[in-house]
């Protein structure tokens, strides 16, 4: 593997103990894929781990102050922002994601952020609350247009008794998307937008209708994807399977939410929309639970869900290159699918049969056909990963062909 250093390595007050661990595990796995890592720890987290111990990890002298007189007669901030391959922020507090979308440098980790010409790749780790922040929801979406990659956060138990997302990521999961930043692929240069799982769409509070979905076929698509030098956004409902380690993960939950993400990854090179969008919402939703009454049922109303799909794909300006729609169906598939690509005006729609008997929804496996202007393809059952390793060559193959 290529030198990826420094590591920046900070440690913020809202974390546990365990997310230090993570981190020293991180340098540890690096070194044993042959990374050269420089560590910069800063004062916050000299208070969980000692430099020492950090340095002792990593084989490497320790940076930690901007104004080490050693250091800076030869301006150390500056010589390590050059040195690198890779510029790796784990874990990634709110306090310094906000001074990198605000481009302040008050520290060495901060200086050596804005002063780098390194790709910057960060693993966000905080309170669930602070994630979305607005304010931490702002300043991700400024350092995802600068160009900085996430890593996470994952979802999961916190120490402080809550549930969401915030997690850091794992370190194999952010050693997994290092590498990946490093391949060169087919696709290379291409940011290709993928939609994944159901949305749901509330009756109230506690009650949803939504598709069935567990977003496997969506995660595998982009992992397949990242492995060609891609740069994938990943628009996802709550869906079961995780996203992909190095995607740039934009949550949803409805599908108005994720008409709007998609708007917002706008401009891309392809479009890739496996996601379950309900068709309906309801247009009665209440935000108080519905109770059981002697009175009858309550009464629902439904509104159509916007088409995100037939919205790209009939975009007059800046629509993607290669729009690839999927179609979950029942019974005449290609029929069906052939029909629905030309209402919505994609270039490839990728049909399926999801009928109880196949096993597919919720399996493994799939068995797909590709319709294109050159007709259907019908490609053998094989498994989700397999699948989308073909359409990823598909893909590459397109691109490859434009540019002869």
């Amino acid at each position: 593997m290529a030198d990826v250093a420094p590591c920046v390595f900070q440690y913020p007050l809202f974390l546990t103990r365990f997310a230090v661990f993570k981190s020293l595990d991180l340098i540890r796995r690096l070194r044993e894929h042959g990374a050269t890592v420089t560590p910069v720890l800063t004062r916050a987290a000299e208070q969980f781990v000692t430099p020492l111990s950090v340095s002792a990890l990593a084989a490497s002298k320790v940076y930690r102050d901007l104004f080490d007189l050693t250091d800076e007669a030869e301006m150390g901030h500056i010589q390590l922002s050059r040195v690198a391959d890779l510029v790796v922020v784990a874990p990634a507090t709110a306090d310094l994601m906000a001074k990198m979308a605000g481009g302040l440098a008050n520290d060495l980790a901060s200086t050596l952020l804005l002063a780098t010409d390194a790709p910057v790749m960060i693993a966000p780790a905080m309170n669930v609350r602070m994630w979305e922040h607005p304010a931490t929801r702002r300043n991700a979406t400024q350092l995802t247009a600068d160009g900085v990659r996430f890593i996470g956060p994952a979802s999961g138990d916190m120490a402080c008794g809550e549930f969401g997302p915030g997690r850091m990521s794992e370190p194999a999961e952010i050693v997994q998307a290092i590498a990946a930043s490093f391949e060169t692929g087919a696709l290379r240069g291409k940011t290709v937008l993928v939609t994944s799982g159901p949305t749901h769409e509330p009756i109230d509070p506690v009650r949803y209708i939504a598709n069935r979905s567990s977003g496997a076929q969506g995660t595998a698509i982009a992992t397949a994807l990242l492995s060609k030098g891609a740069e994938v956004i990943f628009v996802t409902g709550p869906a079961e399977v995780a996203p992909p380690p190095g995607a740039r993960v934009v949550r949803v939950e409805t599908a108005n939410q994720m008409l709007e993400a998609v708007r917002n990854a706008l401009p891309v090179d392809a479009a890739v929309f496996a996601a379950a969008v309900a068709d309906w919402r309801v247009s009665t939703a209440s935000d108080k639970k519905l109770k059981k009454s002697k009175g009858g049922l309550p009464a629902i109303s439904f509104a159509e869900n916007p088409d995100i799909l037939r919205e790209v794909a009939q975009m007059d300006a800046g629509r993607p290159s290669l729009v690839v729609g999927f179609a979950a169906e029942t019974d005449d598939v290609v029929a069906h699918a052939t029909a629905k690509r030309a209402r919505k005006g994609c270039d490839w729609i990728v049909a399926n049969d999801v009928s109880p008997a196949t096993g597919i929804m919720g399996g493994t496996e799939n068995a797909v056909t590709v319709i294109d202007d050159d007709g259907a393809d019908a490609w053998p059952r094989m498994s989700k990963e397999q699948v989308s390793k073909r359409l990823a060559d598909r893909i590459a193959a397109h691109f490859a062909g434009q540019s002869k």
